[in-house]
């Protein structure tokens, strides 16, 4: 396996406004899919369903309960590993929909995916918007991009850090074993060049499929009466850090392969999301930022090297350039 991440990071943001504004790459995407759709369309194809990535289950992908694009799962040891160094404040929850009534749980009007009664979700890792100029544009967009994606290079600012997810660093290698269609090939279709240069790959190390993904990385709610009213938040993108709280403890707590979970791991991780507001990391502090001036902003963004100043000043760690990295 082989790409070219210089100037992408299609896989780290999400890059679907773009194709509202580009006619040209709307038409080059849906020729490459044989056919037109909307956008939420395109959207949805982009959408990983993890209670999905098994070999025998069958019927339409589930839907994410809110309207974002791809999410990156995080195992129980990885969300730990970010709490622990005070970074609670850069994961986020994700529920997804049932396919039908017998498939989930209803709360708050929406139909949840579930497994033995309890609403199933995953752990990843939060996007603000951010100003970026990914695939050669020229000016720059205001994105939905991961916390930790440098909008000035394109690059993960905890690339090749020990808490680097073990995801991340895969991608695109399960997504070819699995036969399935990698961003770098998304954005070679709707923005052309060549991201993906060589599809050969390893074996997949690390899958988590069906049952074994239970507990290690698709996390069930116990209490499914706790989650009244944090279920709308989560479909309007507006949980607040009491919800993320009672999530992530959830996860945190959680027992590979089993709907277990431990009470210790529960109060200690809750605790750590709640006290992440005085943790002195940048996270937090940055992230409000971003939306304070996204909303303040027009629709074309400054130049991203305004990160300097949320991020970097704050402590967030440099990238080093294209330039400099093999």
């Amino acid at each position: 396996m082989e790409v070219d991440c210089a100037g992408c990071a299609g896989c780290c943001l999400d890059w679907r406004p773009l194709l509202e504004s580009d006619p040209a790459a709307t038409a080059a995407r849906d020729d490459a899919e044989g056919g037109t759709g909307s956008d939420a369309d395109r959207g949805r194809q982009r959408l990983r369903d993890p209670v999905d990535w098994t070999d025998t289950e069958q019927g339409a992908p589930r839907e994410p309960l809110d309207d974002g694009a791809t999410v990156v799962p995080l195992t129980r040891d990885e969300g730990r590993a970010f709490l622990e160094r005070g970074m609670a404040a850069a994961l986020r929850p994700r529920f997804w929909r049932a396919r039908d009534e017998a498939d989930g749980v209803e709360i708050d009007g929406h139909t949840l995916a579930a497994v033995a009664g309890r609403p199933v979700f995953v752990v990843g890792l939060r996007r603000p918007p951010k100003p970026v100029a990914p695939f050669g544009r020229e000016e720059s967009t205001w994105l939905s991009a991961c916390v930790f994606l440098d909008p000035t290079t394109l690059q993960c600012r905890i690339h090749d850090r020990e808490f680097y997810p073990d995801e991340c660093g895969a991608y695109p290698n399960r997504n070819l074993a699995l036969e399935q269609e990698t961003e770098c090939e998304r954005v070679e279709a709707a923005f052309g060049g060549e991201r993906l240069l060589e599809a050969d790959h390893d074996d997949p190390d690390g899958l988590l499929l069906g049952p074994r993904a239970i507990g290690a990385k698709l996390f069930c709610h116990p209490r499914p009466a706790d989650l009244a009213g944090i279920v709308d938040r989560a479909a309007t993108g507006d949980l607040t850090r009491r919800d993320r709280a009672e999530l992530i403890a959830v996860a945190a707590a959680s027992s590979p392969g089993t709907l277990a979970i431990s009470d210790h791991h529960y109060e200690w991780a809750k605790t750590r999301v709640l006290e992440a507001a005085g943790d002195g990391s940048w996270i937090g502090p940055a992230i409000r930022d971003w939306h304070r001036h996204r909303r303040a902003a027009g629709e074309t963004g400054p130049s991203p090297a305004i990160a300097d100043a949320i991020e970097v000043d704050r402590g967030a760690p440099e990238t080093p350039g294209w330039g400099t990295r093999e």
